[in-house]
């Protein structure tokens, strides 16, 4: 079994009275990207500064199997084989491209290696020009370029894509992640952007207040969140208060639903999802009415408001507009979290707000 690029154990981080960062355990497999996901100010950057070793905590840090920080032991950040890159990545402005992406390395074929990567990353052509000459995303692959031309064994993205038009983001995002993938880099994304995370990490790791609240395969987190905190911050979702009458089968305002026949009987909330909701016409399901429909292209988003009150989201290809009737239809197993206690959310919620109300908090 290969050693693990990345595992950290009971990491804690305090600034005074706050617990940025309580007691979390990391790893990353040999050339595993990682999602760590959350809101602002959630611990995510905390956890990252830790592992490079810009700031000092509890808990063990070992990367690719020697220990850097546990105990009296601490290595700094230079001789930690970290590759860094930050949402504004600083070029040096006296250099061309291929000076940057050539720049620590040591050795007669440095220029050589500096190259090889600039094609990788598709930028070889920019070569013999200076950072001021160049767009943004450019700059951010001449940055990586840098990065890797060092062949870390372990690469730290800090929001790297946020901070580019939302045309370029995805564009150098995939160009970001296809070189990792290409030179089996080991990496950790630090992102609030849940579509960017469920996108390009082979897992995620969900925080919040400083926990992680669950880790799997994008997919998994999805479809079967493990509380109520992820339910509600990755992906779109309504929570429907239900109870488990049978196994497979649970009660809520919309009817009778299907669950996961292992789900324990009692009460829970469903987390309902856009795509499992289907439209059709008013006699043939509970009948509601639209208040809403944003176009996206492809679809629609429909807000739809329910007899007995409360809303929900579907996504349908229909021409909907506010006022129409329809009939809505749970199609499939619908996941559940625990019924923390708290009121269920009858309305859609989206992972924006709920960094809004985390923001407010603060």
């Amino acid at each position: 079994m290969s050693v693990a690029a990345l595992d950290a154990r009971a990491l804690v981080r305090r600034f005074g009275d706050v617990v940025a960062v309580d007691h979390v355990d990391l790893t990353v497999r040999q050339g595993e990207l990682v999602a760590l996901l959350g809101p602002s100010g959630c611990g995510k950057t905390s956890i990252l500064r830790l592992v490079a070793g810009l700031d000092r905590g509890a808990g063990t840090v070992d990367i690719a199997g020697v220990r850097m920080s546990g105990g009296a032991r601490f290595v700094p950040p230079e001789a930690r084989g970290v590759g860094l890159v930050f949402q504004d990545s600083v070029l040096f402005p006296h250099l061309d491209v291929a000076g940057n992406a050539a720049f620590g390395l040591r050795g007669a074929d440095r220029m050589a290696q500096a190259g090889r990567i600039l094609d990788l990353l598709g930028i070889a052509h920019l070569a013999a020009r200076m950072p001021s000459e160049i767009s943004g995303g450019e700059q951010q692959r001449v940055a990586l370029a840098r990065t890797l031309a060092a062949r870390p064994a372990l690469v730290l993205l800090d929001e790297p894509f946020s901070h580019l038009d939302a045309s370029l983001r995805e564009h150098v995002r995939d160009e970001t992640v296809a070189a990792l993938r290409r030179t089996g880099t080991s990496a950790l994304l630090v992102t609030h952007d849940q579509g960017e995370a469920l996108a390009v990490a082979d897992r995620v790791v969900v925080m919040g207040a400083g926990r992680v609240h669950q880790a799997g395969h994008p997919a998994e987190v999805y479809r079967r969140p493990a509380d109520r905190f992820t339910a509600e911050f990755v992906g779109r979702s309504t929570l429907l208060p239900a109870r488990v009458t049978r196994p497979g089968v649970a009660v809520t305002p919309l009817g009778q639903i299907a669950v996961d026949p292992e789900t324990p009987p009692g009460a829970r909330l469903a987390v309902l999802r856009p795509e499992s909701v289907s439209l059709t016409d008013p006699a043939a399901g509970l009948g509601a009415t639209v208040v809403r429909a944003s176009f996206r292209g492809a679809d629609r988003l429909v807000r739809i408001a329910l007899p007995g009150g409360g809303e929900i989201e579907a996504v349908t290809p229909a021409d909907l507009g506010p006022g129409d009737r329809v009939g809505v239809i749970v199609e499939g197993v619908v996941a559940t979290v625990a019924d923390d206690g708290a009121a269920a959310h009858l309305t859609p919620r989206a992972a924006d707000s709920r960094e809004r109300e985390a923001s407010a908090r603060r």
